[in-house]
């Protein structure tokens, strides 16, 4: 099955996301419904946590699968090795991710009581979910749906053997031996874009190496004896976590449609998450301890706080802040204190639900591009890349220069301000999401950012 461009696009215009009312009952009676669908358990992709799977969680339980029959796991170093056989501080090999996974599954289980689990990666994700289905998980595994998995390579060359995105290395061409590639009793599925994935490419600029053949092409997450879909215009991240994947994820696992696509809202909304960093510059999921969070309601028009603080904490060895209770309007502003890091104002839209994946991780230091900045705004999408001109993108009412036009490649955008501008605030807009941040000074080691939920 493949759907056009146009297809694509005309079905994202119809996706609300604006969240939607119910009768009461209604979520109950969902409910009752998906008692057989099984549990499901959420992979990450490369440099990334469990974090980015919040609202494909909200879509599931705005269906009826309840929150304890979920999981997404957190891998501990989530960046790759340049080398999978070499060590490399503070990034993890194929068997890391492997291991790890392993043993959420068997956490799933247990806390299930089912026999078999869902399992949904995002990009390098798919490559743990298919490590452990090969080798000896298959019987624990029911349905592997891989989103923008890179299956045959990033790129696909006679160097670097031993990396895990190189379609002739040794890790991927032990994945996909044989006449079919994927492992007999479980169900797959893949997604893929219509040409929008980075990593999905013919010319390798987009892997920092322009006019050179990757050896790749559109078709590269696919896979031989799998369901394929192509999802249109989506790019790499959107293909795990857009409404449009929701839809798929949902229907090749619980075997129907589902019944909304929009979030439902919760009367009152519990907030809780980790404190990461991002030690040597590499990002990792470790809890960092003695960081403090205070958390503010904010006007959404202007980004000024409205009162004193909603939340304090001081996070301890385990990195946990939370749970912070808020109502499912209000915009809220997250400041985060981090050893070794700069102080972070993170300005959000409304949570509609409750979640326990807020997790904060300072933005990066500040460095030479931002030593003439009194102010340094980021606007940042975690869950997809800013595309232009597929996507509206306005970052204090200009579309920002240092989004590259094309393929979407990137997911922040940077704004730097005078020192006397630091009194006016900053909309960030991306379709119909609308974030107001208000400006800190950069001498004081502050840095705001303007994160996109979806």
């Amino acid at each position: 099955m493949q759907l056009s461009r146009r297809m694509i696009l005309l079905g994202a215009g119809t996706l609300p996301f604006a969240v939607a009312s119910l009768r009461p009952g209604t979520l109950a009676q969902t409910a009752a419904q998906v008692t057989e669908v099984p549990p499901i358990l959420f992979v990450h992709g490369n440099g990334d946590y469990d974090a980015l799977w919040m609202t494909t969680m909200w879509r599931m339980e705005s269906n009826g699968i309840a929150h304890d029959r979920m999981m997404a796991i957190n891998f501990t170093d989530p960046n790759a090795r340049s080398d999978d056989k070499v060590e490399q501080l503070g990034r993890s090999s194929t068997e890391d991710q492997r291991r790890e996974l392993a043993v959420a599954i068997t956490e799933l289980k247990r806390r299930t009581g089912a026999a078999r689990v869902a399992l949904v990666g995002s990009s390098r994700g798919g490559y743990a979910i298919r490590n452990v289905i090969k080798n000896g998980g298959a019987g624990d595994v029911s349905h592997a749906v891989l989103c923008g998995t890179p299956n045959h390579g990033a790129f696909a060359t006679d160097d670097q053997p031993n990396n895990e995105f190189n379609g002739r290395g040794s890790f991927l061409r032990g994945l996909n031996e044989g006449e079919s590639e994927v492992t007999p009793g479980v169900a797959f599925l893949t997604l893929r874009s219509d040409g929008m994935d980075k990593y999905a490419q013919a010319d390798g600029r987009f892997i920092g190496k322009p006019g050179t053949p990757t050896g790749v092409t559109a078709e590269g997450p696919e896979l031989k004896g799998a369901t394929n879909l192509v999802l249109g215009a989506l790019d790499h991240r959107e293909l795990a976590f857009h409404p449009r994947a929701f839809r798929e994820i949902y229907k090749f696992i619980a075997g129907r449609e589902p019944t909304r696509i929009a979030i439902v809202p919760e009367q009152s909304v519990r907030l809780s998450g980790l404190v990461t960093g991002t030690p040597g510059g590499v990002a990792t999921n470790r809890p960092v301890s003695g960081a403090t969070v205070d958390i503010f309601r904010v006007d959404p028009d202007t980004g000024e706080r409205n009162g004193e603080t909603v939340h304090s904490a001081k996070t301890g060895a385990d990195g946990r802040w939370g749970p912070a209770q808020v109502e499912p309007s209000w915009s809220l502003e997250f400041v985060v204190a981090s050893p070794d890091a700069p102080t972070t104002h993170i300005y959000r839209s409304p949570f509609p639900r409750s979640s326990d994946v807020v997790h904060l991780r300072p933005a990066r230091p500040l460095g030479p591009a931002d030593k003439d900045a009194g102010a340094v705004v980021i606007m940042s999408r975690p869950r997809g890349y800013l595309g232009l001109p597929r996507d509206v993108v306005l970052f204090d009412g200009k579309e920002p220069a240092d989004v590259k036009p094309g393929v979407p490649t990137d997911s922040a955008a940077t704004l730097r301000l005078s020192a006397s501008e630091i009194g006016r605030n900053i909309v960030a807009q991306f379709g119909e999401e609308r974030i107001v941040a208000r400006p800190w000074p950069a001498a004081e080691n502050r840095i705001a950012i303007a994160e996109l939920t979806y």
